[in-house]
């Protein structure tokens, strides 16, 4: 054995002795995000249980009104595993548009064989002691479909449905992600 070959595996063992010191210095600094707290503060959970979802500010039996539902109803449950909270502290303002573009048409019949729906939306987190806005950001949400026969007019509007909710889940889980980290983080 040559003593170029002992000092490179000596470099790549102090290396690796290095990296594994480094490890076990940060590896007290790990916290999992939703994970209760010994001191007694409140855990993530009990944070997002703080935020009111008031009704969203569209038409009653518009189709804008049951998206609004949709994505009120996912958040619920993403914040708060039921259908309600504790006692609000804040309050979380959802403002949403909607889209509907046909991806595919048959050349045949001139009827969409594909549509992609959309949601854009806005949401304002506000502290409801002092009415101050803390957390403001926007989100969307794309999802296609099918439409399996070109005359099935009940099985093209239920999959446009269907493809509304997964994209109404989509945007709740996004505004929950966001939540979370300003609460667990504050930023």
């Amino acid at each position: 054995m040559s003593l170029a070959s002992t000092a490179g595996r000596f470099r790549i063992a102090a290396r690796l002795v290095a990296v594994a010191g480094l490890a076990a210095l940060t590896a007290g600094c790990f916290q999992p995000m939703y994970a209760e707290h010994a001191d007694g503060t409140p855990g993530l959970r009990d944070k997002l249980m703080t935020v009111d979802l008031p009704p969203v500010d569209k038409p009653n039996a518009s189709p804008e009104a049951r998206i609004g539902v949709e994505i009120r109803n996912a958040l619920a449950f993403k914040l708060y595993g039921t259908a309600t909270g504790t006692a609000p502290v804040y309050k979380l303002v959802l403002r949403f548009q909607t889209s509907r573009s046909s991806l595919i048409i048959d050349p045949n019949t001139g009827l969409p064989t594909s549509e992609n729906v959309g949601i854009d939306t806005q949401y304002n987190l506000v502290e409801l002691a002092t009415n101050k806005s803390v957390v403001t950001g926007s989100t969307f949400a794309r999802t296609s479909y099918d439409i399996p026969g070109s005359y099935q007019r009940f099985a093209r509007q239920r999959a446009f449905r269907e493809a509304e909710d997964r994209a109404a889940d989509v945007i709740a889980e996004n505004i929950k992600t966001r939540l979370a980290s300003y609460f667990s983080a504050g930023i």
